[in-house]
């Protein structure tokens, strides 16, 4: 077992030393879908949903869930982040929402988890307040989608 970096000499889970690696700036983006009914969709849109803004009250709930990551993915570092966003687009043809997120650092381990909990954070908060209108939602597609910096370099490679 002793090479898998995440467990010790004897097999157990333990958070990976990173005391030795060099501080780089570092920087991931993630993304993900939501489809829905177009009458659903056409209420996030008018912002005629009975909870509030699905967009911004998103938004905000993905930030805050990148800046939580260690608290929620057992063996993540807790990071000191230095950007974090959520973009929300409406896209008609899937019908639902298009979520992009980002998350950035300088520090010695990469911020990928905390893009991907961005993005699964606002895609979750999306299907929360507008599950009154369409609980077939479907989340889909929560990915990375780029990672620079670091000893593993750029993916994809440009």
């Amino acid at each position: 077992m002793s090479d898998l970096t995440h467990t010790d000499k004897a097999g157990r889970a333990r958070m990976v030393d990173v005391s030795a690696k060099p501080t780089t700036a570092r920087t991931a983006r993630a993304a993900g879908t939501i489809t829905m009914s177009a009458e659903a969709l056409g209420a996030v849109e008018r912002n005629a949903v009975a909870k509030g803004d699905v967009i911004a009250t998103a938004r905000i709930a993905g930030i805050m869930a990148a800046k939580k990551t260690a608290d929620l993915i057992p063996l993540c570092h807790p990071l000191a982040l230095t950007d974090v966003g959520v973009d929300i687009e409406i896209d008609q043809n899937l019908p639902g929402l298009r979520v992009s997120s980002w998350a950035s650092t300088t520090g010695p381990t990469g911020v990928e988890m905390e893009a991907l909990t961005a993005a699964a954070v606002a895609l979750l908060t999306i299907y929360d307040m507008a599950k009154a209108l369409d609980r077939a939602m479907v989340i889909s597609g929560i990915q990375l989608t780029e990672k620079r910096g670091g000893k593993s370099g750029d993916w994809p490679s440009r």
